[in-house]
Protein backbone atom coordinates (compact mmCIF):
# COMPACT_ATOMS: atom_id res chain seq x y z
CA UNK A 1 0.00 0.00 0.00
CA UNK A 2 1.59 3.33 -1.13
CA UNK A 3 -0.59 5.55 0.41
CA UNK A 4 -2.85 5.78 3.49
CA UNK A 5 -6.36 7.48 4.45
CA UNK A 6 -6.49 9.62 7.40
CA UNK A 7 -8.87 11.91 7.31
CA UNK A 8 -8.60 14.15 4.69
CA UNK A 9 -5.10 13.27 4.16
CA UNK A 10 -3.37 10.86 1.94
CA UNK A 11 0.06 10.35 3.72
CA UNK A 12 2.74 8.25 1.55
CA UNK A 13 3.73 4.73 2.95
CA UNK A 14 7.47 4.82 2.89
CA UNK A 15 10.06 3.61 5.22
CA UNK A 16 13.33 5.96 5.77
CA UNK A 17 14.91 3.84 3.63
CA UNK A 18 12.87 4.03 0.94
CA UNK A 19 12.35 8.18 1.18
CA UNK A 20 15.64 8.75 0.85
CA UNK A 21 16.15 6.84 -2.01
CA UNK A 22 13.86 8.85 -4.05
CA UNK A 23 14.96 12.11 -2.92
CA UNK A 24 18.23 11.29 -3.92
CA UNK A 25 16.98 10.78 -7.38
CA UNK A 26 14.25 13.19 -7.36
CA UNK A 27 14.34 15.60 -5.22
CA UNK A 28 10.93 17.29 -3.91
CA UNK A 29 9.64 18.86 -0.99
CA UNK A 30 8.51 16.71 2.45
CA UNK A 31 6.10 17.49 5.50
CA UNK A 32 5.63 15.54 7.73
CA UNK A 33 1.60 15.36 8.97
CA UNK A 34 0.99 14.88 13.10
CA UNK A 35 -2.61 14.89 14.78
CA UNK A 36 -2.07 18.78 14.95
CA UNK A 37 -1.67 19.32 11.29
CA UNK A 38 -4.67 16.58 10.53
CA UNK A 39 -6.78 19.21 12.71
CA UNK A 40 -5.83 22.37 11.09
CA UNK A 41 -6.38 20.84 7.50
CA UNK A 42 -10.05 20.16 8.51
CA UNK A 43 -10.15 24.58 8.50
CA UNK A 44 -7.63 25.72 7.09
CA UNK A 45 -7.94 25.50 3.37
CA UNK A 46 -4.70 27.38 2.56
CA UNK A 47 -2.74 24.92 4.52
CA UNK A 48 -4.98 21.73 2.92
CA UNK A 49 -4.23 22.88 -0.73
CA UNK A 50 -0.66 23.45 0.08
CA UNK A 51 -0.22 19.89 1.32
CA UNK A 52 -1.72 18.34 -1.54
CA UNK A 53 0.76 20.28 -3.68
CA UNK A 54 4.11 18.82 -1.62
CA UNK A 55 5.66 15.95 -3.10
CA UNK A 56 6.16 13.71 0.47
CA UNK A 57 3.40 13.37 3.17
CA UNK A 58 5.28 11.08 5.90
CA UNK A 59 4.03 10.29 9.16
CA UNK A 60 5.34 12.57 11.86
CA UNK A 61 3.47 10.41 14.52
CA UNK A 62 3.11 7.05 16.97
CA UNK A 63 -0.69 8.10 17.38
CA UNK A 64 -1.08 8.43 13.65
CA UNK A 65 0.51 5.32 13.41
CA UNK A 66 -2.02 3.47 15.57
CA UNK A 67 -4.89 4.84 13.91
CA UNK A 68 -3.48 3.39 10.63
CA UNK A 69 -3.43 0.10 12.16
CA UNK A 70 -6.82 0.76 13.50
CA UNK A 71 -8.44 1.92 10.26
CA UNK A 72 -7.11 -1.28 8.75
CA UNK A 73 -4.41 0.51 6.42
CA UNK A 74 -1.13 0.09 8.51
CA UNK A 75 1.79 2.77 7.73
CA UNK A 76 5.16 1.03 8.13
CA UNK A 77 6.79 3.65 10.20
CA UNK A 78 6.89 7.18 11.91
CA UNK A 79 9.22 9.25 10.36
CA UNK A 80 9.13 12.21 12.49
CA UNK A 81 11.35 15.55 11.27
CA UNK A 82 13.45 14.99 14.32
CA UNK A 83 14.59 11.61 13.28
CA UNK A 84 14.33 12.43 9.81
CA UNK A 85 17.22 15.21 9.78
CA UNK A 86 19.60 13.18 11.17
CA UNK A 87 19.36 10.25 8.67
CA UNK A 88 19.02 12.72 5.83
CA UNK A 89 22.51 14.55 6.92
CA UNK A 90 24.37 11.33 7.81
CA UNK A 91 23.15 9.13 4.18
CA UNK A 92 24.10 12.42 2.44
CA UNK A 93 27.27 13.00 4.29
CA UNK A 94 29.48 11.66 0.67
CA UNK A 95 27.64 13.41 -1.18
CA UNK A 96 29.65 16.70 -1.26
CA UNK A 97 26.88 18.54 -3.70
CA UNK A 98 24.52 18.21 -1.11
CA UNK A 99 24.58 20.91 1.06
CA UNK A 100 21.91 22.55 3.96
CA UNK A 101 20.59 25.88 4.81
CA UNK A 102 18.86 25.59 8.57
CA UNK A 103 16.00 28.49 8.55
CA UNK A 104 14.70 28.30 11.94
CA UNK A 105 14.48 28.95 15.86
CA UNK A 106 15.27 31.54 18.10
CA UNK A 107 18.57 33.39 17.85
CA UNK A 108 21.27 32.13 17.24
CA UNK A 109 20.13 28.64 18.04
CA UNK A 110 20.37 27.66 13.98
CA UNK A 111 23.73 28.90 14.38
CA UNK A 112 24.67 26.11 16.67
CA UNK A 113 22.74 23.77 15.12
CA UNK A 114 24.69 24.05 11.85
CA UNK A 115 28.26 24.16 13.96
CA UNK A 116 26.91 20.43 15.81
CA UNK A 117 25.45 18.71 12.80
CA UNK A 118 28.84 19.72 10.78
CA UNK A 119 30.83 18.70 13.65
CA UNK A 120 29.18 15.23 13.31
CA UNK A 121 29.61 14.71 9.69
CA UNK A 122 32.69 16.04 9.91
CA UNK A 123 32.10 18.74 6.93
CA UNK A 124 30.89 21.92 6.40
CA UNK A 125 27.31 20.64 5.13
CA UNK A 126 25.38 22.58 6.93
CA UNK A 127 26.51 25.97 4.85
CA UNK A 128 24.61 28.86 6.33
CA UNK A 129 21.74 29.09 8.95
CA UNK A 130 19.30 31.81 10.03
CA UNK A 131 16.56 32.28 12.49
CA UNK A 132 14.12 35.22 11.92
CA UNK A 133 13.05 37.74 13.87
CA UNK A 134 9.42 37.26 15.33
CA UNK A 135 6.31 37.75 12.27
CA UNK A 136 9.30 37.73 9.46
CA UNK A 137 6.51 36.12 7.07
CA UNK A 138 4.82 39.11 7.47
CA UNK A 139 7.65 41.46 6.44
CA UNK A 140 8.00 40.61 2.64
CA UNK A 141 11.53 42.96 3.25
CA UNK A 142 12.91 40.07 5.66
CA UNK A 143 11.79 37.40 3.47
CA UNK A 144 13.71 38.46 0.28
CA UNK A 145 16.84 38.80 2.51
CA UNK A 146 16.33 35.45 3.62
CA UNK A 147 15.45 34.07 -0.34
CA UNK A 148 18.64 36.22 -1.48
CA UNK A 149 20.98 34.58 1.78
CA UNK A 150 19.43 30.95 0.63
CA UNK A 151 20.89 31.42 -2.94
CA UNK A 152 23.44 33.13 -2.37
CA UNK A 153 24.82 30.22 -0.14
CA UNK A 154 24.63 27.77 -2.71
CA UNK A 155 22.73 25.32 -0.72
CA UNK A 156 20.75 22.47 -2.03
CA UNK A 157 18.99 21.89 1.06
CA UNK A 158 16.24 24.02 2.85
CA UNK A 159 15.29 22.75 6.30
CA UNK A 160 12.56 24.82 7.69
CA UNK A 161 11.90 24.76 11.58
CA UNK A 162 9.32 27.40 12.07
CA UNK A 163 6.38 25.66 13.35
CA UNK A 164 3.21 24.29 11.35
CA UNK A 165 1.30 25.66 9.49
CA UNK A 166 4.02 28.92 9.47
CA UNK A 167 6.38 26.61 7.46
CA UNK A 168 4.68 24.76 4.88
CA UNK A 169 3.29 27.85 3.84
CA UNK A 170 6.46 30.16 3.70
CA UNK A 171 7.82 27.00 1.76
CA UNK A 172 5.31 27.43 -0.26
CA UNK A 173 5.05 30.59 -1.11
CA UNK A 174 8.92 31.31 -1.95
CA UNK A 175 10.18 27.93 -3.24
CA UNK A 176 9.62 28.81 -6.53
CA UNK A 177 12.53 32.03 -5.76
CA UNK A 178 14.76 29.32 -5.01
CA UNK A 179 16.71 27.76 -8.17
CA UNK A 180 19.38 26.12 -6.10
CA UNK A 181 17.31 24.07 -3.87
CA UNK A 182 16.09 19.84 -4.86
CA UNK A 183 15.21 19.11 -1.45
CA UNK A 184 12.80 21.45 1.49
CA UNK A 185 12.16 19.72 4.62
CA UNK A 186 9.85 21.43 7.12
CA UNK A 187 11.24 19.95 10.17
CA UNK A 188 9.28 21.94 13.02
CA UNK A 189 11.57 22.05 16.12
CA UNK A 190 14.22 19.35 14.93
CA UNK A 191 16.43 22.25 14.52
CA UNK A 192 16.47 23.44 18.54
CA UNK A 193 17.28 19.44 19.22
CA UNK A 194 20.13 19.38 16.94
CA UNK A 195 21.10 22.64 19.01
CA UNK A 196 20.81 21.17 21.99
CA UNK A 197 18.41 24.13 22.81
CA UNK A 198 15.37 21.72 23.47
CA UNK A 199 15.39 18.18 25.16
CA UNK A 200 14.03 15.06 23.16
CA UNK A 201 11.33 12.73 24.48
CA UNK A 202 13.23 9.70 25.91
CA UNK A 203 12.83 6.75 22.94
CA UNK A 204 10.69 4.93 25.12
CA UNK A 205 8.31 7.52 25.83
CA UNK A 206 8.47 8.49 21.95
CA UNK A 207 7.72 4.81 20.67
CA UNK A 208 5.16 4.63 23.37
CA UNK A 209 3.26 7.23 21.53
CA UNK A 210 3.83 9.29 24.92
CA UNK A 211 5.94 12.32 23.23
CA UNK A 212 3.21 15.17 23.12
CA UNK A 213 2.66 14.69 26.75
CA UNK A 214 6.67 14.74 27.66
CA UNK A 215 6.63 18.06 25.32
CA UNK A 216 3.05 19.21 27.43
CA UNK A 217 4.88 18.80 30.25
CA UNK A 218 8.29 20.64 29.05
CA UNK A 219 6.45 23.69 27.42
CA UNK A 220 2.59 23.67 29.08
CA UNK A 221 1.53 27.07 28.74
CA UNK A 222 2.26 27.09 24.94
CA UNK A 223 1.29 23.63 24.14
CA UNK A 224 -1.81 23.10 26.85
CA UNK A 225 -4.36 24.33 24.58
CA UNK A 226 -3.41 22.45 21.24
CA UNK A 227 -2.70 19.18 22.78
CA UNK A 228 -6.01 18.93 25.12
CA UNK A 229 -8.30 21.30 23.44
CA UNK A 230 -7.76 21.53 19.82
CA UNK A 231 -6.89 18.12 18.75
CA UNK A 232 -9.06 16.15 21.24
CA UNK A 233 -12.32 16.15 18.43
CA UNK A 234 -9.27 13.96 15.93
CA UNK A 235 -10.03 10.85 18.01
CA UNK A 236 -14.12 11.62 17.03
CA UNK A 237 -13.35 11.83 13.70
CA UNK A 238 -11.13 8.67 13.02
CA UNK A 239 -13.80 6.72 14.86
CA UNK A 240 -16.06 8.84 12.01
CA UNK A 241 -14.07 7.53 9.29
CA UNK A 242 -13.58 3.39 10.81
CA UNK A 243 -17.48 3.64 10.56
CA UNK A 244 -17.72 5.42 6.85
CA UNK A 245 -19.32 8.22 8.02
CA UNK A 246 -16.65 10.90 8.36
CA UNK A 247 -17.16 13.24 5.45
CA UNK A 248 -14.03 15.56 4.07
CA UNK A 249 -14.49 19.31 4.96
CA UNK A 250 -16.31 21.18 2.08
CA UNK A 251 -14.17 24.27 0.74
CA UNK A 252 -17.52 26.60 1.83
CA UNK A 253 -16.93 25.27 5.93
CA UNK A 254 -13.43 25.54 5.46
CA UNK A 255 -13.25 29.06 4.55
CA UNK A 256 -16.04 29.88 6.72
CA UNK A 257 -13.86 28.37 9.72
CA UNK A 258 -10.37 29.99 8.79
CA UNK A 259 -12.73 33.28 8.98
CA UNK A 260 -14.00 32.97 12.44
CA UNK A 261 -10.50 31.65 13.59
CA UNK A 262 -9.41 35.56 11.78
CA UNK A 263 -11.90 37.00 13.48
CA UNK A 264 -11.33 35.80 16.87
CA UNK A 265 -7.73 36.58 16.46
CA UNK A 266 -8.51 40.34 15.80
Amino acid sequence: MNNVQILNLSIDNFSTAELLQKLEIEGGTVFTPNVDHLMKLQTDSEFYNIYQSCTYRICDSKILLYVSKFLGQPLKEKISGSDFLPAFYNHFNQYEDTTIFLLGAASGVAQQAQENINQKVGRKMVIDSYSPTFGFENDEEECQYIIDRINRSGATVLAVGLGAPKQEKWIARYKHQLANIRIFLAVGATIDFEAGEKPRAPKWVSEAGLEWMYRLVKEPKRLWKRYLIDDLPFFGLVLQQKFNLYRKPRKSEVEKSAREDRQAIA
